[in-house]
């Protein structure tokens, strides 16, 4: 792995790394504490259902939408200002959730949430582009800050379920302001200011055009899941679609662009931005579909089936913090590939596992799959945000992380359909005669109508939805080795060469 004769960090850069660290280790807590406080807040604040969807949704979209537009604006306003404003602003809307006495006030408190995470984290990320100048202590600083990420995910639940044992549910939202406030106290001191030199005017139209693509495109894939082909879900995603079209179009003809198109001029900065978007992708079907198996098609508890992921996250965060040591050894394009193999070996455990089979089998499956796929995430954000000019660190930094958004929504979507597919076309053949079409909905609808049955059929109606679930599963597997297998061979091809911009492998 080449390296530039760049200056090395002190211990300023390592102890502003740790104070970047934690407002990502906030917004991960709080993609799971929302979850756990969930039947608290419906009892006291008795949302409708239609208010309940937003209150669970608006943060996502809100960050979704938002992404592309803050890591502009922090290029030119300074990252390290934006991340204070950002971090302001997360703190008074978590006060306002924790207090909040009416659905509309949660709503408008979650999506100012999502609208101040969207200014965190292309802010934070492209501040470590700037303090970490050197290659090996740059890649180091990134895995630290996305195990950060894994770490707030797996505490999350814990730490938000000791505040409900002992507090209201408003403590989980209030945990954030004191952390916040650290932030925005030292900021100045351990954190650079870096900006564009003579900055554009930021272009409104650019602005629209990029939020309506991207909540349109969340909101679309998430409604598809929920329920199947819907003409408004399908009209939503055609939205999106066209606004992105006529979104890069735009940024190609006017000379203050959110995204600068140059940077799509390097090989490699194309390449890694693909390859994080099909690793999240694989990844996610991992982290959506093993605890559902383990509940539907093996009968677990949620309880236990949550214990029985941790070797998963922990696998994750293992890859993850192992990613600069091998890349210094053997280089990008070579961990990466040996990392999608690995995963590839997991995928193909997981597809050879039923619910007779071992639990071990589905552990070791999925502990190799997100090991194998951790190392990817972080070279490949490394590759993005140190190919890109210094200049335009902030929007590297959203574009990385607005194509893990998609990558997510995209992963559950696509895999939730096949799910869905392949357990409809099993279950035809399993059924015992005369059950309805209402079994062949989804696992849980077969449960329901097996609840309703005499013993003996419904318990025929329970195997048959549970091995028509495996079988489902066993095919995402078999989907997610292949397209990890086309992983490993796009980094091969793609990330072996430089091409001219900063970009080292």
């Amino acid at each position: 792995m080449g390296g530039t004769m760049e200056p090395k960090a002190g211990r300023r850069e390592w102890l502003g790394l740790a104070l970047l660290a934690l407002p990502l280790f906030v917004l991960a807590m709080d993609v799971s504490v929302l979850f756990l406080a969930a039947p608290h807040i419906g009892a006291d604040l008795a949302p409708g259902p239609t208010q309940w969807l937003w209150a669970m949704d608006v943060y996502g979209f809100m960050i979704a939408g938002f992404l592309v537009t803050m890591g502009a604006v922090g290029d030119r306003i300074g990252r390290r200002r934006l991340l204070l404003i950002g971090s302001v602003a997360f703190a008074a809307a978590s006060a306002l959730a924790a207090f909040a006495t009416s659905p509309e006030t949660f709503i408008a408190a979650r999506a100012v949430l999502g609208l101040a995470g969207a200014t965190l984290m292309p802010s934070t990320l492209a501040l470590i582009r700037t303090m970490f100048r050197d290659d090996r202590q740059r890649t180091t600083a990134i895995a630290v800050w996305m195990t950060t990420f894994s770490v707030g995910v797996a505490l999350g639940p814990l730490v938000g379920g000791a505040l409900l044992q002992v507090f209201w549910w408003g403590s989980v939202f209030l945990f954030a302001v004191p952390v916040m406030a650290l932030v925005v106290l030292l900021g100045r001191a351990l954190l650079p200011e870096s900006r564009v030199a003579a900055p554009d005017k930021v272009d409104p139209a650019s602005v629209v055009l990029s939020v309506t693509t991207m909540i349109a495109l969340v909101y679309a894939l998430k409604e598809l899941v929920a329920g199947g082909l819907d003409v408004i879900a399908v009209s939503v995603l055609v939205l999106g679609a066209v606004a992105g079209t006529v979104f890069v179009r735009r940024q190609r003809a006017i000379p203050n662009p959110l995204v600068a198109p140059g940077l799509f001029a390097s090989r490699v900065f194309r390449a890694a931005l693909t390859l994080l978007t099909i690793g999240i992708f694989t990844i996610t079907a991992v982290n959506f579909l093993v605890p559902q198996f383990l509940q539907m098609a093996v009968g677990l508890s949620p309880l236990r089936a949550g214990l029985l992921t941790a070797p998963m996250a922990l696998s994750a965060i293992g890859g993850s913090l192992a990613a600069p040591a091998l890349a210094a050894r053997w280089g990008a394009a070579t961990v990466i590939a040996t990392g999608a193999f690995v995963s590839l070996a997991g995928y193909l455990v997981l597809a050879q596992s039923g619910s007779d089979d071992p639990l071990w089998t589905v552990i070791v499956g999925g502990a190799l799959a997100a090991f194998g796929l951790s190392p990817a995430t972080v070279l490949t954000t490394d590759l993005v945000v140190g190919a890109a000019p210094e200049e335009h660190a902030g929007a590297a930094a959203a574009l990385s992380e607005t194509c893990g958004e998609l990558a997510v929504a995209l992963g559950i979507a696509v895999m939730g359909t096949l799910v869905t597919a392949v357990y409809r076309l099993r279950l035809d053949g399993l059924l015992p005669p005369g059950i309805g079409d209402a079994a062949r909905e989804s696992h849980t609808v077969a449960e329901r109508v097996a609840a309703g049955l005499p013993p003996d059929t419904g318990q025929a109606v329970r195997g048959a939805a549970r091995e028509a679930f495996g079988v489902a599963f066993s095919t995402v597997g078999y989907v997610c080795a292949v397209v990890t297998a086309g992983l490993g061979a796009l980094a091969v091809l793609r990330l072996r060469r430089r091409d001219g911009i900063t970009v080292r492998v």
